[in-house]
């Protein structure tokens, strides 16, 4: 699969993290392409690759294009526009594997776009942040035809630690949606829950210590807690794309007839964080809504922390 010629589209800090993991394992990363063309030049630059001005221009120059966008107007836009999109220019055989957390909906409509010019789609959701993609640690749950997906599964695997294929297209996203639900009633709870102990004095480290032994014990503990306390909430997952993922989750369990208040509350918390201003902060400045005498923060310039996962 080494020969396999890879392009990104979409180098913020997942995209352009995975493509220096492929290019660490020796794949012939050709094109990288982003609306803020300056970032993907500079990746070009380090990378010694070639950077695409037009969408168009992607499709020709690899076999493989792994797609890392925002949301579903994003992914929309890059498949469907008019002017300028990945179907427009020798996209048949060609392989698009899809990194968005986006509706399935979205997936499904750009799969029949994908085929109607004799081109594959897979869906590459994937649970975890930036470090883990910069070392190949991702948590990736594969979506789509199952002959695809084996075909490049070589490439998947040297960019995960776990790689789960979980079926149909559509799936992917609903299992995406679910996790990045229960992560964001966890974190919501967390903040609660350390805000109530600080406004009655308790010792905040004791009480996570508590927790990490006892049945309030979660991941989000692990990694946000001590972000909470300290409110270092330097951005591996923003709460404005906690309040989208939220508000995914909820229109899945709307079409499964399931009531879900837990994951309303909690996306009413995110959207808050957006209108004060805090959207791109870390999920963790959730807790900027709890803790007595705190609001608004200026986000902190980039600080090294620990490696993490979210």
């Amino acid at each position: 699969m080494a020969k396999n010629r890879i392009a990104i589209v979409g180098v913020g800090r997942m995209g352009a993290n995975m493509a220096r993991r492929l290019v660490d394992c020796g794949y012939n990363v050709t094109t990288v392409y982003d609306i803020n063309y300056d970032a993907a030049e500079a990746l070009a630059d380090e990378l010694e690759c070639n950077v695409a001005e037009k969408l168009a221009d992607v499709t020709p120059a690899a076999d493989i294009i792994f797609t890392v966008v925002t949301d579903d107007k994003a992914m929309k836009k890059i498949f469907t526009a008019k002017r300028d999109n990945l179907l427009m220019n020798k996209a048949g055989s060609k392989v698009f594997i899809n990194c968005a957390t986006i509706a399935p909906q979205t997936h499904l409509e750009v799969e029949a776009a994908a085929a109607a010019v004799r081109a594959k789609t897979l869906e590459g959701c994937m649970a975890s942040s930036i470090p883990q993609a910069r070392n190949g640690e991702l948590y990736l749950m594969i979506g789509g035809d199952k002959r695809t997906f084996t075909r490049v599964s070589p490439i998947l695997e040297d960019l995960s630690k776990e790689l789960v294929y979980v079926g149909k297209t559509g799936r992917a996203a609903e299992v995406k949606a679910l996790v990045n639900m229960v992560m964001n009633i966890n974190t919501a709870a967390l903040a609660e829950g350390l805000a109530i102990g600080d406004a009655l004095g308790i010792d905040l480290q004791m009480l996570c210590k508590v927790f990490s032994q006892t049945g309030a014990n979660s991941r989000v503990l692990e990694t946000d807690a001590a972000d909470m306390i300290d409110r270092d909430h330097d951005c591996y997952f923003s709460g404005a794309h906690a309040a989208k993922d939220s508000g995914i989750a909820l229109g899945i369990a709307r079409k499964a007839k399931v009531k879900a208040p837990l994951a309303q509350a909690t996306k009413d918390q995110y959207d808050r964080m957006v209108e004060l201003g805090l959207g791109e902060l870390d999920k963790s400045g959730v807790a900027e809504l709890t803790f007595a005498g705190r609001g608004p923060v200026k986000k902190k310039s980039a600080t090294k922390k620990s490696a993490r996962k979210k």
